[in-house]
């Protein structure tokens, strides 16, 4: 049995990555705790993951950009959202301080011979 808190053991100072912890990885399942001080996606570039994904910003607050659209959608604590597989979508911005939180849920199996792209 595994237990722990979104909000704890936090990283420390800025860095030049989100952070990206695994909290199951199981089964055609992957949940992980994203944690954002500041970054965003390169501009030009955009996660196409292979599988659907549930997001849900649980502090903080973030705009997120889905490609085709032609407007940022503001995302504040609370806000969810479902990406089916190859929605391809770029953060564009997030709050440094306090850290933004996401918790990210991967889910469906996807097809033999392909990987997230990011």
């Amino acid at each position: 049995m595994r237990s722990g808190a979104l909000g704890v053991e936090l990283p420390r100072g800025p860095k030049a990555d989100e952070a990206f912890d695994a909290l199951v990885d199981s089964r055609g399942v992957r949940i992980e705790r994203i944690v954002s001080m500041g970054q965003i996606t390169p501009e030009g570039q955009w996660y196409d993951q292979a599988r659907d994904e549930f997001v849900l910003l649980v502090t903080g607050a973030a705009r997120l950009r889905i490609d085709g659209e032609d407007v940022d959608r503001k995302l504040a604590p609370g806000d969810w959202l479902v990406l089916p597989a190859h929605c391809r979508h770029r953060v564009t911005w997030t709050q440094s301080g306090p850290p933004t939180i996401w918790l990210a849920v991967h889910y469906g199996a996807a097809p033999a011979g392909t990987a997230d792209k990011d």
